[in-house]
């Protein structure tokens, strides 16, 4: 009986110890790998055997890697071919994407991505059944509209598909853009109040003047312009949920009414006498910490434990591993399809710098930023340089021989460890002094978690 079929893989590199390298980390990954010294043994390769995947230096010393990429596709036009280099350029990236180079990596690169663009590589060479739902409509890793499959989130699957058919009241909590209604709607769909009325009452949206007649309606004369009687959204969600976004900003005199309605389900329009009764189910969500307003007398402590029977946690875009390239390409898809474009995918190096941004903006600030990227792109794939980040420019397309150049290594040599040390130190003793010494401020600025701040600071002696 055969065993599972290697894929074929030509490194074609003048670098020797790059090769080796490469040889032993794709060995080891169960791939079969050839070697060409330079460009021209590439292509005489190319010339004998079909390759999978073929990894190829951009820059060597007889032809460079333009030209193995070109022979690649003129043997096959579905060769796959992954571009490296240590020059990393837009210009070189675009032209290796208009020949048809699959995916462009400049050095030093990480091993764990290196692996990663790999296996992607090669299974797009050949359309997957995972591909094929894809197609038909679906999206591989979703939860009705949720897409992920981190730990974290599965959790937060796990927990609806629990939670949908009970009657209890929910609190969804997380930051800004973290997904929070998708989850309310994901809760509403697989409960028994599915085919009544999801209404979405923005607690921040609505003046302060009129939120009750909104809420609750109003009797015709009730005041100046209520000509006639309407009915309150609690009225258009009889027998549906109702979902209470933001509930943090509600004034504590709107509080006292919301906990009578659901503490009896009854309420009175404005200039009403007659008691209506309602059969709604609460969800409610909070980018605040509720239990801190609760402490300062901002939101009333009776309200909050009527509201947080069960509590859902969104986790931020940041500690969703594995998540980025998942929702990367799936609002490149959409936003492609959208504007009529055809960028087909996130160049390594723009994923890189995404994945070193802490998005304060979470998911929703993800998906402006690809809209963004696509609509400014101008070749199939994006390049750092149409990535466009709030205050990021920190994190973005210094190329690898600009970084070269920016430092300067005295001819006796350095202790790398000590300069990567001072400089992880200065950053995060800044980051502590602009966030007030607050260490969930600071990992948000640093984009770590708050445990990985606190092992930094105890190694680096930082006292908080």
């Amino acid at each position: 009986m055969s065993g599972p079929e290697k894929h074929s893989i030509l490194i074609v590199d003048d670098d020797r110890s790059m090769r080796e390298f490469l040889e032993i980390l794709l060995t080891k990954e169960g791939y079969e790998v050839s070697l060409a010294d330079c460009g021209e043994k590439g292509r005489e390769m190319l010339d004998q055997q079909q390759f999978d995947l073929v990894i190829t230096d951009i820059r060597m010393k007889d032809i460079n890697g333009i030209e193995v990429l070109k022979k690649a596709k003129q043997i096959s036009p579905d060769a796959m071919v992954v571009m490296i280099s240590a020059f990393a350029t837009a210009d070189t990236a675009v032209e290796a994407m208009k020949e048809g180079a699959y995916d462009y990596i400049p050095k030093p690169f990480k091993v764990r991505e290196f692996k990663r663009i790999v296996k992607e590589t090669i299974k797009a060479r050949k359309k997957s059944p995972a591909k094929e739902e894809t197609d038909k409509g679906g999206y591989r890793y979703h939860f009705d509209y949720m897409i992920g499959e981190s730990p974290q989130m599965t959790k937060v699957y796990d927990l609806i598909e629990r939670v949908s058919q009970t009657k209890s009241n929910i609190l969804i909590i997380g930051e800004s853009g973290t997904g929070k209604e998708l989850a309310a709607r994901a809760i509403h769909r697989q409960s028994t109040r599915r085919d009544k009325p999801f209404v979405v009452i923005n607690c921040g949206g609505i003046p302060e003047n009129l939120i009750e007649s909104e809420l609750f309606g109003y009797k015709k004369g009730a005041f100046t312009g209520a000509a006639t009687d309407k009915d309150g959204l609690f009225d258009v969600a009889d027998g549906g949920t109702v979902f209470l976004d933001e509930i943090g900003e509600l004034t504590p005199a709107i509080q006292v009414k919301l906990l009578r309605v659901i503490q009896e389900r009854t309420f009175t329009a404005v200039g009403g006498t007659e008691e209506k009764r309602v059969d709604v189910r609460f969800i409610s969500a909070s980018n605040k910490d509720l239990e801190g307003e609760v402490i300062e007398k901002r939101f009333r402590e009776d309200l909050y434990f009527r509201l947080n029977v069960i509590q859902i946690s969104m986790p931020p875009l940041r500690e969703r591993e594995g998540d980025l390239p998942i929702l990367s390409q799936y609002f490149l898809e959409k936003f492609s399809h959208e504007l009529g474009k055809d960028v087909k995918k996130i160049s390594a190096y723009a994923m890189e710098i995404l994945s070193q941004y802490p998005f304060p903006g979470n998911v929703r600030e993800l998906e402006n930023i690809i809209e963004r990227s696509v609509a400014l792109e101008t070749s199939s794939i994006v390049l750092p340089e149409s990535l466009t980040l709030s205050h990021f420019e920190k994190y973005k397309g210094i190329n690898s021989e600009e970084r070269h150049n920016k430092a300067d290594l005295p001819p006796e040599g350095i202790k790398l460890d000590e300069v990567m040390s001072g400089i992880e130190k200065d950053y995060i003793q800044k980051a502590l002094e602009t966030s007030h010494w607050s260490i969930q401020k600071t990992a948000e600025l640093l984009g770590v978690t708050s445990d990985s701040l606190k092992y930094r600071m105890k190694k680096l002696n930082i006292k908080s």
